[in-house]
């Protein structure tokens, strides 16, 4: 597909996506039922590309009527869609995961179009999206019970897992392709049917997965379902009847939210919220895999990644911490900024005008509490506005959102220990606890951190650690609200009711 080509095609209902220059943007449809359909509501927004500001489509805002026909159509089908046995129900995630794999070039050149990473980030993120459906694929066996015969005379017992009925999934604009394929495969091989609510800021890969499943049929009508939308779109999911369970990643006070309205409506919530995320350089880290660790966690993606390391805690002395962050700093600094679709750039525009302007205020608030540049990447946001170099805070008040808060932008923030111990002190007094990383050379010293920090996910000379898709990713404290992650043996436990059966044969 060529940079201006259609994203999809109108003739199933979903939207013409230009890059400028030609016909306007058409607005998208939801897809319910197994039928793209207009939304009732008149109003939509404007979706556009971050890294030259052109319109790829008007995305409508579903109110609860367009959201309660996606429901009621998912309610309908679930029935049957429980009764499909699970080995057939894995050889559908098959067809999808060859699908999906056969497309992969296209839904990353759409990532990059529409949220604006790079080509290689947009690569990854749709390779652990695929990686998603094929740990789901081993449904048959992770669906298994559990079975103790002859509890007593005669007695037989046995744990089953049967699914929950209709779950619903809100998904963020940083990883517009691999947060939806969290979720969906996991639910609907559990026997579960779905409907996603994407980002309204760039949704046009869920929409392009969504049509490539139509046009096959690898699911039966009302399966799985999409609805385009905002607040409201979110409010009609957590209140629907027809809504079982939700699946959510966004901020921490959206995911505290989204899980106490679901916990009152009866629902189960698996809502992944914010991070702030500290990597500790100890002294006797190598040099070149501190720094490349470092700049991929803090600046790849703009920083707008929930394991994206926001905090840099350097330990040892004043010499030790200055030849640090000298390295960093210097490295940082010749990161290209510009358009993801050039291969030259390392740093992606971030997702819209708006977020640079707010990131830029949290900089400058910084300034003002008497914080200072290291490495100052504001620049005058690019041919779309939305552009923003790596920033390197120093001095920062420990008070100052920059070290509490997660800014979701390529702001680094400095701090320092004078021993390990110490380091982990400052990891620990953050409230969340999504991921960490340490850099070193010492086996001792990385043991000492992975015991005792206090995050779900810990890298020892990897500045991302993001789980595989067979373990769960795994927050803690405010990063999550809820008890089960997602992926991994966790997506079972969410997604499945468990039902115990005691029985009595004389």
């Amino acid at each position: 597909m060529s940079d201006t080509a259609a994203a999809v095609d109108s003739k199933t209902g979903s939207a013409v996506v230009t890059d400028g220059g030609g016909e306007p943007a058409e607005t998208l449809r939801n897809y319910v039922g197994g039928e793209w359909v207009a939304v009732e509501g008149g109003d939509a927004i404007e979706d556009r590309n971050p890294a030259n500001g052109a319109v790829l489509a008007r995305v409508p805002l579903s109110g609860s009527a367009d959201v309660e026909s996606a429901v009621r159509a998912a309610r309908e089908a679930q029935p049957a869609w429980r009764d499909v046995p699970p080995p057939r129900r894995a050889r559908a995630l098959f067809e999808l995961r060859a699908l999906l794999d056969a497309h992969r070039d296209e839904l990353a050149a759409l990532v990059t179009r529409d949220m604006g990473k790079t080509t290689a980030d947009a690569f990854g993120e749709v390779g652990r999206g695929i990686e998603s459906i094929e740990a789901a694929s081993a449904i048959p066996h992770l669906l298994k019970g559990e079975n103790l015969e002859g509890i007593a005379a005669g007695l037989d017992i046995e744990m089953v897992r049967q699914p929950v009925g209709v779950v619903a999934a809100i998904t963020p604009f940083n990883f517009p392709a691999m947060i939806p394929l969290w979720f969906l495969p996991f639910a609907v091989a559990c026997g579960n049917t779905f409907v996603l609510k994407p980002s309204e800021q760039d949704p046009l890969v869920s929409v392009r997965i969504f049509d490539l499943i139509d046009r096959e049929k690898i699911f039966p009508p009302g399966v799985v379902n999409l609805v385009h939308g905002a607040h409201d779109a979110v409010n009609a999911l957590l209140a629907s009847d027809g809504v079982d369970a939700i699946s959510f990643v966004g901020s921490a006070r959206t995911a505290r939210y989204i899980s106490s309205t679901a916990a009152a409506n009866g629902k189960r919530a698996q809502a992944l919220g914010g991070a702030k995320n500290a990597m500790v350089v100890m002294p006797d880290a190598d040099p070149a895999l501190m720094s490349n660790g470092i700049l991929s966690s803090a600046f790849g993606a703009a920083g707008q990644r929930c394991l994206a390391g926001s905090l840099l805690v350097l330990v040892g002395d004043e010499v030790q911490q200055g030849r640090s962050l000298r390295r960093i700093t210097e490295a940082a600094g010749k990161l290209k900024v510009g358009d993801g679709a050039d291969p030259a750039v390392d740093v992606c525009p971030l997702v819209s005008v708006a977020a640079r302007e707010r990131i830029e205020a949290e900089i400058e608030a910084a300034l003002e509490e008497g914080a200072t540049l290291a490495l100052d990447g504001r620049i005058d946001g690019g041919a779309g506005g939305a552009e923003l170099g790596p920033t390197i805070l120093d001095d920062a008040r420990p008070d100052s959102p920059a070290v509490t808060e997660e800014l979701f932008g390529p702001v680094l923030t400095v701090l320092r220990a004078e021993s390990l111990e110490r380091a982990i002190e400052l990891v620990n007094s953050s409230r969340y606890g999504n991921a960490t990383a340490i850099f070193t050379s010492s086996g001792g010293a990385a043991r000492t951190y992975r015991y005792g920090v206090e995050a779900g996910m810990v890298g020892v000379n990897v500045g991302v650690p993001a789980p595989v898709a067979w373990f769960p990713f795994s927050g803690w404290k405010d990063s999550i609200d809820g008890d089960l992650h997602a992926n991994g043996t966790d997506a079972i436990d969410f997604y499945t009711r468990k039902k115990v059966v005691t029985s009595r044969w004389e």
